[in-house]
């Protein structure tokens, strides 16, 4: 009796796991069918628009402030310096004395041709008078011949050969007067040259030489230095060395403006003047100059400037936001919206206004791109765009 017990309860045991192990089976299969995901749509991407504006900015770009005109004051003739009477710093008018220097040698050869003219004059005026005494003699022979056998006819022919080389005299006679007169004129204007004097008004800003000192011809490449510099600082050249990609809208008579460390926060201004033309092929530059009025005389040549420079651009451009240029080893682009599809387009920045950048490409106006470029996003993705 208890055996059968024992076998009717072992067999309902096996029958109830039978029953959980089905119903197991059951359930395990229907959770998989709920949890399969559902189709995922096209992945949003922020984009804006591309815009069209005309480009004009400001850049910062460092200058140099040099005098309007520098002369360096080497002495014409070899001497001593007798007086100097100017220094650094000293403001001197066009035309006043300077210095003076001393050459005994030039004054002696200045009489020696002085002496030689002298002479010369003196020979051209007995040439003079023999010419004379010989042309009347002629004018007798020839009116004594007038009677048969009076003059005989060779010493006719002697007295006009001889007029004729007193000619050839005088005229070689004044050669040498004129020779004479050019040599002590030389000797004059290089007598003129012992006195330094200014060229224009200005301010000495180099004294090289002191009473005494020898001084000669000079200037030239390892020549040494001047006696003395005068520059023009009234009217200062601020040349810019503008970057070749911003040179194609300026305008003489544009204005600018400008900061010098000297004095922190005040604004200078100058007129464009001038342009090279050229552009410097190390560089890449082209030397602006911009014309500055210096009357006060607070800025000083060789200052480092600080040049706000307009750059304006002919016709509008394209800009994009900063963010939406990417880049990578090969290639800088912007993504490109099309038919819910991306495209990369190969762009070259230009300038930055604010947190646009211009760019040239294979863009129009109104061309959607994606306000982010990054790689990541592969082209011919397909994306549902979203206006920023």
């Amino acid at each position: 009796m208890n055996t059968m017990k024992a076998l009717l309860a072992r067999g309902a045991e096996a029958g109830s796991l039978v029953l959980a192990l089905t119903a197991a089976g059951c359930g395990g299969r229907a959770p998989a069918q709920s949890e399969r995901p559902a189709a995922a749509g096209p992945a949003v991407l922020e984009t804006v628009r591309v815009v069209e504006q005309p480009a004009a900015v400001t850049l910062e770009i460092p200058g140099e402030l040099d005098p309007y005109e520098s002369v360096a004051m080497y002495a014409r003739v070899t001497g001593f310096v007798k007086t100097i009477r100017v220094d650094r710093g000293s403001r001197v008018s066009a035309g006043e004395l300077m210095a003076e220097i001393e050459a005994p040698e030039l004054l002696a050869q200045r009489a020696e041709a002085q002496s030689k003219l002298q002479a010369a004059e003196a020979q051209l005026a007995v040439a003079r008078t023999k010419a004379d005494a010989d042309a009347s003699t002629l004018d007798r022979l020839k009116g004594a011949s007038a009677t048969p056998g009076a003059v005989a006819g060779n010493d006719l022919v002697l007295a006009q050969k001889t007029v004729e080389s007193d000619q050839n005299q005088i005229v070689s006679a004044q050669q040498t007067v004129e020779a004479g007169r050019q040599a002590v004129r030389s000797f004059s204007e290089m007598e003129s040259y012992l006195k330094i004097v200014a060229p224009f008004d200005g301010v000495v800003t180099e004294r090289n030489v002191h009473p005494g000192a020898l001084v000669g011809p000079g200037g030239g490449q390892g020549s040494a230095p001047p006696m003395l510099r005068v520059v023009r600082n009234d009217r200062l050249r601020l040349t810019v060395p503008v970057p070749e990609a911003y040179i194609a809208s300026i305008a003489t008579g544009t204005s600018v403006s400008f900061t010098v460390p000297a004095y922190p926060g005040v604004d200078f201004h100058g007129t464009i003047a001038r342009l090279a033309h050229a552009v410097d092929v190390t560089t890449r530059t082209m030397a602006i100059e911009v014309d500055v009025m210096n009357a006060d005389n607070r800025l000083s040549p060789g200052t480092f400037c600080q040049v706000r420079w307009p750059v304006r651009r002919p016709t509008p451009s394209l800009f994009v936001p900063s963010r939406s240029v990417a880049s990578t080893t090969d290639r800088t682009f912007v993504i490109r919206v099309r038919g819910g599809r991306t495209e990369w387009v190969d762009v070259k920045p230009g300038l930055t206004s604010g947190g646009l950048v211009e760019v040239f490409g294979d863009l129009h106006a109104g061309d959607e791109v994606a306000s982010r470029g990054t790689d990541e996003i592969r082209p011919g993705t397909e994306v549902r765009p979203s206006q920023k």
